[in-house]
């Protein structure tokens, strides 16, 4: 045993007579158990106690006070392989240190409240525009720059600098949302349905003139009527719309494809484009068809004169498209052999045009290609007769946004074809209308500083000769960029009934109040417990929840990031190009985390589930019973599958892989982080990465075996590594395999990917995913280590409820927040952490209703 050097007792007492060093709790705790190692001399893991001060205040102080804390009590420390004190002995040591630590952490909370005071996001910035300006069509986010994170969100005030380009953005941003809403015309636009022919759209027609049909018909469009092949019109000897006189004939004319929708065909109804933005109803006229195989041996070729009903329906995604190529998903349905209408309802941007998509045919890429969806009699296919489009659908007229703003000022003819508004007594309507617009924006009342402030913009611009409709933008526009519009107000201390109301509605709607929880906010109901329960379950019940589920998952799971690599084409050609299977895996985890929310499901659920949302895709990716169709559904799991819960879902899956290969130590370090709420340290500095070998004369087990022979990489390892093991059964997409894919020599395996090309990959070693946790639990593969995780499920929903807090406040969860958690937990164990039980706690709880 060690004592403290002569030199630290003088210097400690000093400071005690001077006051300035505080007494350190469980002293004779930390003598017994830790100054062996941790002392001036030994210092190991370059920690030493002995001189570590007590000053709470001091942050990098308290994080290290934090971590002795919780090393002990997760029973790290001391090592087993010391003594090990009794639990008497430790909780009171954790009780000593704990006390003080949560005092200090209460007691700034209350001089400075939890949250640093911050502006919206850019996701918040422009839902809140959408909702204020009644336009859910707005598109602004991708004008503001990309915001900053920190405890994994971008919702917390230290990473949501206000810098003078973020002001620019914002100007410009607001300026665009506002022309966005004004009327274009005097009166009320028509609300036209249009039909839009496939043959008379260039996009579909002109592809038959790009090939030299014997060579690479699958690149081609072809024509059909009903389904009869027309190789005079293919071959031009007829024109292409022979049938446009006679409506029958007319409607039955369509354009087929046997590949997706990919450069060089990239279908469009190009005729078509939004005249302005607004909302929109689309009607597709499609069906199935099977085209027969071509001459000879290369029998994967179709012969597009042989034309017959489709065997199965077939999968449409529709984009709209912004040149040049920004697509936008709208949807998708499936079209039976017999032919189908499918409607979409939907908002446009104005000059959007329409790309569908065969979704589930293949993506010819050179030099040869072979369909791997062909079959000896030939392939599937899938022909577009028309499109409508009935828009823009009006609500009223004029447009609530254009009323916000104008109210009911009569619009003229202006120049150039545009409209003016008109004003008889430009300064007292523009007086109005800024405090109308004050009183809507603002989340607290304006007060009469805000209008001078707003009305002096108006005038100025006025004054310079700016019409009136330019000087009110003008005068919003600088609103829509102000500190009471930008930044959340919220003061130390228990939060009033409007900051209370706009916490909740940025938490479930990632959006401003609307006017039930404004008028409760005015009458100081909001804070009563009955009220804000039942506020708090509309606002979920509300379509705008999905706001949240998907913003949440965005950064909690990194969902935003599954479309960031693309499944490498010589490893995963049958991955590869697949966007049906990117966008049903992302809609899977988000439409799983809204059942869970919605039907206030056990946290337990988010490990395991006897349940899947799954579509046909999904299905066949994770080699599921059949289930028909693109739409997503809850589907009951087999007993023995080892899918359910978010670890084994394809879009986790793909986010913890890089495309080419996995690596047991990023899932690891995800799961740890993610799941259980135990982030690993950052590796030390100097030690090189361990690459997977993509030509499989290595595992990566084996490589992580040398590499944990290090001594500064064995103890992490140990924590990091076993459920990244357990989850290696799994490829870069969430694939089951049982061996590793390679490249190099050896025998390749038969088939064809999505792209055409024949598979280049062969057989590797075996997949290995047994482990063992650090306390010396067992398991042999994923559902074993799931039963392992699920032993403490109330370590999943802590995980759980401290991600929805740091998300809901904008705060991390410190230390003295601790109890407050627990609390949380204690609400909810009745029911298994319900997780809209859990949401529920969290608004009623002190944390949230403090700021």
């Amino acid at each position: 045993m060690k004592h403290l050097p002569a030199s630290l007792l003088l210097l400690s007492a000093a400071t005690a007579v001077a006051g300035s060093q505080p007494a350190r709790p469980g002293d004779t705790f930390l003598e017994k158990r830790c100054y062996d190692c941790h002392d001036t001399e030994t210092k190991k893991g370059n920690l030493d106690l002995t001189t570590l001060p007590f000053y709470l205040d001091d942050p990098k102080v308290n994080a290290m006070w934090v971590k002795v804390h919780d090393r002990v009590q997760d029973g790290e420390m001391p090592p087993k392989k010391k003594d090990q004190p009794e639990a008497a002995e430790r909780d009171g040591f954790l009780k000593a240190l704990g006390d003080p630590m949560i005092a200090s952490e209460q007691a700034r909370v209350a001089r400075e409240g939890r949250a640093t005071q911050r502006r919206l996001n850019r996701y918040e910035y422009e839902n809140t525009l959408r909702d204020l300006l009644h336009a859910p069509w707005l598109q602004i986010k991708d004008m503001l720059p990309e915001d900053g994170e920190a405890f994994r969100f971008n919702k917390v005030g230290e990473a949501l600098d206000i810098s003078h380009v973020q002001m620019s953005r914002y100007l410009a941003a607001a300026d665009y949302a506002l022309r966005q809403v004004m009327a274009t015309q005097v009166s009320r636009p028509p609300t036209q349905t249009v039909r839009y022919y496939a043959r008379d759209q260039k996009f579909f027609a002109g592809k038959m003139k790009f090939n030299a049909f014997n060579k690479s018909p699958e690149r081609a469009t072809f024509p059909v009527l009903g389904i009869q092949a027309q190789p005079d019109v293919r071959s031009g000897k007829l024109p292409l719309t022979v049938g446009s006189a006679d409506p029958a004939t007319r409607e039955q004319e369509a354009m087929g494809v046997v590949a997706g929708s990919y450069e060089p065909i990239e279908v469009h109804f190009d005729r078509f484009k939004a005249p302005v933005a607004g909302r929109y109803r689309l009607r597709f006229s499609a069906y199935s068809v099977w085209v027969g195989p071509g001459p000879g041996e290369k029998w994967w070729h179709p012969d597009l004169d042989t034309v017959s009903a489709g065997r199965r329906p077939e999968p449409i995604t529709i984009y709209s498209e912004t040149p040049p190529r920004l697509l936008r998903l709208l949807g998708s349905f499936d079209v039976n052999p017999d032919p189908t209408v499918r409607e979409l309802d939907t908002y446009l941007l104005a000059g959007e045009t329409i790309r569908p998509d065969a979704a589930r045919l293949f993506r010819s890429r050179p030099p040869n290609y072979h369909n791997p969806l062909a079959e000896k009699d030939g392939q599937p296919g899938v022909a577009f007769r028309w499109m409508e489009a009935e828009g823009p659908i009006y609500d009223e007229w004029p447009t609530a946004g254009q009323k916000l703003l104008f109210d009911s000022l009569p619009l003229k003819a202006g120049k150039n074809g545009g409209v003016e508004i008109v004003s008889t007594n430009p300064m007292k309507d523009a007086d109005r209308l800024l405090h109308a617009f004050l009183q809507r924006a603002y989340r607290e009342p304006a007060t009469e500083e805000d209008v001078r402030l707003f009305l002096g913009i108006i005038n100025g611009a006025l004054k310079s000769g700016s019409t009136f409709a330019d000087a009110m933008i003008a005068g919003y526009s600088g609103v829509l960029c102000s500190p009471a519009f930008v930044c959340l107000e919220e003061k130390p201390g228990r939060l009033d009934d409007r900051a209370l109301g706009a916490r909740l509605a940025y938490f479930l709607w990632n959006s401003e109040p609307d006017e039930a929880l404004r008028a409760l906010a005015a009458r100081n109901e909001l804070h009563q417990p009955e009220v804000l329960r039942a506020q708090t379950a509309r606002l979920i019940a509300d379509p705008k929840s999905r706001r949240f589920v998907n913003a949440f998952l965005d950064y909690w799971l990194d969902l935003r990031k599954n479309n960031a690599t693309s499944p490498d084409a010589g490893l995963y050609p049958d991955y590869y190009l697949d966007d049906l299977l990117v966008e049903s895996s992302t809609a899977e985890t988000q439409l799983f985390f809204n059942e869970l929310l919605r039907n206030n499901l056990p946290a337990r659920n988010l490990v395991s589930s006897d349940f899947a949302m799954l579509n046909e895709r999904l299905a066949a990716h994770y080699g599921l019973p059949h289930v028909d169709g693109v739409a997503l559904r809850r589907v009951a799991l087999p007993a023995d599958s080892v899918r359910g819960g978010l670890l084994t879902q394809a879009s986790v899956l793909k986010v913890t892989a890089n495309g080419t290969t996995t690596s047991p130590v990023v899932r690891g370090a995800w799961v740890m982080e993610r799941i259980l709420s135990r982030p690993p340290p950052p590796p030390p500095p100097n030690v090189p990465a361990v690459d997977p070998d993509t030509r499989g004369s290595t595992t990566i087990r084996e490589q992580l075996d040398k590499h944990r022979k290090l001594a500064t990489c064995a103890a992490c390892h140990a924590k990091i590594d076993p459920a990244g093991f357990a989850l290696e059964n799994f490829d870069v997409f969430g694939g089951w395999r049982q061996q590793y894919r390679a490249l190099g020599e050896g025998e390749h395996v038969p088939g064809y990917g999505k792209n055409g090309q024949p598979f280049t990959f062969h057989e590797g070693p075996a997949v290995d995913a047994s482990g063992a946790l650090p306390d010396g639990r067992k398991f042999g593969d994923v559902r074993e280590l799931k039963r392992l995780l699920l032993a403490d499920e109330r370590q999943i929903a802590r995980n759980l409820a401290r991600q929805l807090v740091v998300y809901a406040t904008g705060a991390p969860v410190r230390f003295g927040d601790r109890p407050q958690i627990e609390l949380i937990l204690d609400h909810t164990t009745a029911n298994g952490y319900g997780v809209q039980s859990l949401v529920q706690a969290i608004v009623q709880s002190d944390i949230f209703q403090e700021k």
